[in-house]
C-alpha cells in the first residue's frame, strides 16, 4: 500500500509531519510556517503593476517587502503539492460545486461563488487584523506556545463549528 496514492490520509500522521515542517523550517529559515502574508503580498505586488512603484510607499507594503520569497514558494508548494496528491491518487476531477454543497443548497454555481468570495474577504480581514492565519497562529504560535495563537487557534474551531452549523443547519 502507497500512502501517496491514499485519498485521505491519517490526521495523526500529516499531523506530526506537520509539526516536524514546522520545527524544519524554524531551524533551517528561523521563519514560522505562514501564509497569509503570500497573499497580502501578491494583491501589493498587483497593484504594483497597475499604479507603479508608488504602491511602494505604502507603510504596510514597505513593512512587508513586496517580493516573492519563501512563503511565496511555500504557498506555491501548496497547490502544487494537492494537484500531484489528487492526481496520484485518482481523486482529481473538474467539479464547480462540491457534492455537500450541492446537496443542501442546489446545483447553482453562482451562489457557491458568492459565498467563497465572501468568505475569502472575511478569512483575508480576519488574517491581517490577527497578524496571522491558521498556518501562522494554529501551528507555528502554538508550537511556540503564544498565548496569542492558542486563542486564535481556539477561535478558529469555534468559528468553523458555528460557521458551519449555520450553512447547514439554519440556511440549508
Amino acid at each position: 500500500m502507497n500512502p501517496f496514492t491514499e485519498i485521505r490520509w491519517s490526521p495523526y500522521v500529516v499531523g506530526a509531519a506537520i509539526g516536524v515542517l514546522s520545527w524544519l523550517s524554524f531551524l533551517v529559515s528561523r521563519q514560522p510556517i505562514a501564509c497569509s502574508t503570500t497573499f497580502a503580498k501578491g494583491s501589493g505586488m498587483l497593484e504594483r503593476l497597475v499604479r507603479g512603484r508608488k504602491v511602494e510607499s505604502k507603510l504596510y507594503y514597505q513593512e512587508i517587502k513586496l517580493a516573492v520569497d519563501w512563503q511565496w514558494m511555500l504557498v506555491v508548494g501548496i497547490v502544487i503539492g494537492s494537484l500531484v496528491s489528487a492526481l496520484l491518487s485518482g481523486d482529481f476531477h473538474w467539479q464547480w460545486v462540491p457534492s455537500v454543497w450541492a446537496g443542501t443548497f442546489g446545483e447553482g454555481a453562482l451562489a457557491r461563488v458568492i459565498v467563497a468570495l465572501l468568505g475569502g474577504v472575511c478569512l483575508g480581514f480576519g488574517a491581517r487584523w490577527s497578524d496571522g492565519c491558521t498556518s501562522g497562529h494554529g501551528i507555528s504560535g502554538t508550537l511556540q506556545l503564544a498565548v496569542s495563537s492558542w486563542i486564535s487557534a481556539i477561535c478558529f474551531f469555534a468559528g468553523g463549528i458555528l460557521a458551519a452549523l449555520f450553512l447547514y443547519r439554519v440556511i440549508g
